[in-house]
């Protein structure tokens, strides 16, 4: 699905457990229970129509006032990173650079889950965050319940926060994946794996928590053990194109191809200009599917059997060149991620080639684009600076892998979508700002010792 589907789809699972009570969508005319999308972010919707009534301008100021908690949230996560000494400078630039920003907050404009998520994954990075600093032990209440002092563990805490997280987002697991990571580099010595057991444990059974209502709502009303939702995140009943996936993750990487090929499928007719030759190996091959292609475009629904031969083109081409598959295309792919000018909820085209016909047709439009993509780029490089210069902190450990974890996980997915590493930015921002610390601090001894 889309980004303009997904907001329908939320709109109308909102709609429907606040007017009728069915978390559910409407199929043939009739209102049916399904668990195609977690609770999370139509609740936040039913939440503020209910406050703030039903209105677009009621969600766009809701999650402004989210964005604004994000920034917030992020400024204390980028004090946390820094030494002590530094620590007030870094909430400054951490807070400034996330309040300027405009990457998050472009999103506080659409029905979809990038602000409420990115802000469920700050926190969480936050109080996760505490686990990875030296603290002094202190000894616990004999007179208190062993259930009190799990609770008030910062390791379950940050496992709940990322359950409720999960419920808007089913991939926040990865913060914790990533958290297991750092910890397992950490605490390798096996006189500290009863320390690392125990984190775990306490990480899992927090996220667990939020989620058993979920899983038993779907066990209930949809037939299903479901914790998240569904991998393709298809209705009841619906046909997932696996095979055709399978072959757009041999050549597609730009953002641009997305819109034109995978997001029309089963909607829209698919034009074989529209694909890049890059997308074959022979002109026997593009023939073949040319001729698949037209079938479909004739009934504008993919079947099993062109999906099988969809699926048979990936495994040939695959055979013919692994890397490109495994390697290249997932490199390109994370360069798309975090590179891409992420102007796609403004109204912008983002046409760059060929440069002297994009500037003649619309200077405007070339010069928004080309700053976005210069923006996104020193965001990135800053984020890396900052951690080099932060590496001696346990923290940035944790953060680096986040970001890590979290873009391989999406280099494989249908869609190489821009919004999808958005969530990795409040960590990103928290790196960047000791770049300003370090810069002064060194600045500062520089002067002394010239006195």
């Amino acid at each position: 699905m889309n980004a303009a589907s997904d907001s329908a789809t939320y709109m109308d699972l909102a709609q429907n457990w606040l007017e009728h009570g069915i978390y559910g969508v409407n199929i043939q005319g009739q209102i049916l229970p399904v668990d195609v999308r977690p609770p999370g972010y139509p609740a936040f919707l039913v939440a503020v129509t209910v406050a703030l009534g039903r209105s677009h301008l009621a969600v766009l100021l809701a999650q402004a006032l989210v964005d604004l908690a994000t920034c917030c949230v992020v400024a204390l996560l980028a004090a946390r990173v820094s030494p002590v000494a530094g620590r007030k400078r870094a909430a400054l630039a951490g807070l400034w650079i996330a309040a300027l920003c405009p990457f998050i907050a472009n999103y506080t404009t659409g029905i979809l889950t990038e602000v409420l998520a990115t802000f469920f994954a700050a926190v969480a990075l936050l109080v996760l965050g505490e686990g990875f600093e030296p603290t002094e032990i202190v000894e616990a209440d004999a007179d208190r319940p062993k259930w009190a002092e799990w609770v008030q563990e910062r390791w379950f805490l940050g496992g709940l926060i990322v359950g409720f997280g999960t419920l808007v987002r089913p991939e926040t697991p990865l913060l914790l994946c990533a958290a297991g990571l750092a910890l397992l580099a950490r605490w390798w010595r096996p006189a500290n794996w009863p320390k690392l057991v125990r984190a775990g444990l306490l990480m899992f059974v927090g996220m667990l928590l939020p989620l058993v209502p979920w899983a038993g709502r779907n066990l209930r009303a949809v037939g299903e053990l479901q914790f998240l939702a569904p991998r393709y995140t298809q209705l009841p009943g619906e046909f997932v194109p696996r095979g055709f996936y399978s072959w757009t993750n041999t050549w597609l990487w730009r953002f641009r191809d997305v819109y034109l090929v995978p997001w029309k499928l089963d909607d829209e007719e698919i034009y074989m200009d529209d694909i890049p030759p890059y997308a074959f190996d022979s002109q026997e091959e593009r023939d073949r599917v040319a001729a698949v292609f037209d079938e479909y475009n004739d009934s504008l629904t993919i079947s099993p059997e062109e999906d099988a031969f969809f699926a048979e083109v990936a495994r040939e081409r695959t055979e013919r060149h692994p890397l490109r598959t495994y390697l290249t295309v997932p490199i390109k792919r994370a360069f798309t991620l975090w590179f891409t000018p992420r102007i796609e909820l403004l109204p912008f085209s983002g046409q760059l080639w060929p440069i002297r016909a994009a500037w003649q047709e619309d200077p405007v439009d070339f010069c928004v684009t080309v700053g976005f993509g210069a923006l996104a780029i020193l965001l990135a490089a800053t984020g890396l600076a900052g951690a080099w210069l932060a590496r001696k902190s346990p923290l940035t450990l944790f953060l680096v892998t986040f970001c890590v974890v979290r873009t391989l996980f999406f280099l494989h997915y249908e869609t190489p979508e821009p919004r999808y590493v958005l969530e990795c930015f409040p960590a990103v921002i928290a790196l960047a700002a000791q770049v300003f610390v370090r810069h002064r601090t060194a600045e500062k001894l520089s002067l002394h010792i010239a006195d």
